[in-house]
């Protein structure tokens, strides 16, 4: 079928991708606009992964304080380009993560960082809730497995359900940059500090 000009705009408004790539999509989706906008993102994600040693240098270091100045967050997400760097979306994916970090007050980005004495300690904790509950030694390792599961979830940054709306998770989040932006896009590092936290 032929794929119209209407329907590449109206592709490009939705997507903020180039016209090649458009006219791609809806010929590879038979001109359907949602299935082409899927396309899209699932090739704008495979593309940023495949760029993921791509040097992220350019980006924004964005902050937000809540709480009437109790709770304070800086945090650095880095992509390729100062094109995306300063785009609205991107600026809005920095602010929306930290305030997602003011919120939920996770220990780590992923889970790769997230430090090996907190880990051995949450493991630890675990193990022996499971112990005194009585639950027998064989089906330990998989009940410590569960909890940690959900420890991740609520302590690194990418696992967590994204407080603007909780059916996604952050990674979801950057995903869709990724796919939008065809940049890899990282977030580097992040601060919170609150008032009168000693450990801040």
């Amino acid at each position: 079928m032929a794929i119209t000009t209407s329907q590449i705009k109206e592709l490009r408004e939705k997507t903020g991708v180039g016209i090649m790539d458009c006219k791609t999509a809806l010929n590879e989706s038979g001109g359907d606009i949602e299935k082409a906008i899927e396309y899209l993102r699932k090739k704008g994600i495979a593309t940023a992964k495949k760029r993921g040693g791509r040097v992220t240098s350019q980006g924004q270091v964005q902050s937000y304080i809540h709480a009437g100045g109790k709770i304070g967050v800086l945090v650095e997400v880095n992509c390729e380009t100062d094109f995306s760097g300063k785009t609205e979306d991107f600026t809005a994916f920095v602010k929306d993560i930290a305030m997602q970090i003011a919120a939920t007050n996770p220990i780590a980005i992923d889970r790769e960082r997230v430090p090996e004495d907190t880990l051995e300690k949450e493991k630890d904790i675990y193990a022996t809730q499971a112990r005194e509950s009585g639950k027998p030694d064989k089906i330990i390792d998989k009940i410590v497995e569960g909890k940690l599961k959900k420890f991740f979830s609520e302590a690194c940054l990418l696992e967590q359900p994204f407080v603007k709306n909780p059916d996604i998770t952050v990674q979801d989040l950057l995903n869709d940059l990724m796919a939008k932006t065809g940049e890899n896009i990282m977030i580097r590092r992040f601060a919170r500090f609150q008032l009168g936290d000693a450990d801040a």
